[in-house]
């Protein structure tokens, strides 16, 4: 008896895996798998059972048992996701252009009783969904939006599609644009407003360009001439501060000379060595008469040169002698008469080289 049982046990097992190993191929031809009491329902798959045509469970994956007749294998939707080429269509965007689209649509099955349950065909239905929400997404949309929010076009139409397939119990995971085709014609404005779009750009560069080379250059310029008044200001102290040296050195050379002539008029012979300096200084002086203008004074006797030389060492013997006390009043007197009686030779000499 329990021999019987077993045999007939394991025959059943036996049957059921040959069942299951040739699912895809009784899926391909009938479309469902058939009601043999012992299933093995795969990994991500969801077999929606009904008893006398009424649903009563989901099979897991694994081993599941059903009862002949009674129960009906109705419906099997795939966990996986699932990969749906939108078809190509046409669409209108907000300024008039007519656009050529068509993209891939990603979903799952969340709800294998809805998908069963809420609609017919849901895999159509969403593809169906998508071609509407894209029309409309893209009405909203001018020919240069679409192509620079590309992204935000398809978050869109995910939740769009979302929002309507919860009843359905599927989900869209995103949605994809593939290609976009626009008419020659636009086509080839669109390459011309590119072209001029780079040639303003290029234009605006050579500006600012130029712009930036005249700043420079007058910079550069303005730096030159602060650098040159600068050097012709330094060059300026230089030159004043060269000639106050020069005068103060040329001072302390004549301080100097007249010292050491001081100290050798003091020395012996210095009357006669000082004597023949003037005679020398009053012979050069002489020699250069008339030879800057025609009129010139000269005194009474030009010729003279001892009388001249007596006369200078004279004022210079008045100058280093100290003044005698009680005879000073007859020293201005006498050189008050000296000094009258040249005045008077001197006018002599001056009506005579007139009337010359």
């Amino acid at each position: 008896m329990l021999a019987r049982a077993a045999r007939s046990t394991g025959a059943l097992l036996l049957r059921g895996s040959v069942q299951a190993s040739g699912h895809a191929t009784r899926r391909a031809s009938s479309g469902l798998p058939r009601n043999t009491v012992v299933l093995f329902v795969p990994q991500q798959e969801a077999w929606v059972v009904e008893r006398m045509g009424r649903f009563h469970r989901i099979l897991e994956p694994g081993l599941n048992i059903l009862i002949p007749v009674l129960d009906r294998i109705r419906y099997v939707q795939s966990l996986k996701e699932i990969v749906i080429n939108v078809p190509e269509q046409s669409a209108v965007t907000l300024d008039n252009v007519t656009l050529q689209i068509d993209g891939v649509l990603y979903l799952r099955i969340m709800d294998p009783y809805k998908a069963s349950y809420g609609v017919e065909d849901p895999e159509y239905a969403v593809t169906q969904l998508a071609q509407t929400t894209m029309r409309s997404e893209l009405g909203k949309l001018s020919l240069d939006k679409v192509f620079r929010e590309r992204e935000s076009l398809n978050a869109s139409i995910v939740d769009a599609i979302n929002q309507a397939a919860d009843y359905w119990g599927i989900r869209c995971l995103r949605y994809e644009i593939k290609d976009i085709h626009v008419p020659p014609r636009v086509k080839e404005s669109m390459q011309m407003q590119v072209e001029a779009e780079r040639r303003k750009r290029a234009t605006v560069l050579e500006s600012e360009g130029t712009r930036e080379s005249a700043i420079n250059v007058a910079e550069g310029k303005k730096q030159a001439q602060i650098l040159a008044s600068e050097a012709e200001k330094a060059e300026q102290i230089n030159q004043a501060a060269g000639e106050a040296s020069a005068v103060l050195a040329k001072a302390k050379a004549k301080a100097e000379a007249i010292r050491i002539l001081a100290a050798a008029l003091t020395q012996h012979n210095g009357d006669a060595a000082a004597s023949l300096t003037v005679a020398e200084q009053y012979v050069s002086a002489f020699s250069k008469l008339a030879k800057d203008s025609n009129t010139i004074l000269l005194p009474s006797n030009p010729g003279d040169v001892t009388s001249m030389v007596a006369q200078a060492m004279g004022v210079y013997g008045a100058l280093t002698k100290a003044p005698v006390p009680g005879a000073q009043d007859s020293v201005s007197s006498g050189s008050s008469r000296d000094v009258q009686g040249r005045d008077a030779s001197l006018d002599e000499e001056f009506d005579r080289v007139k009337l010359s």
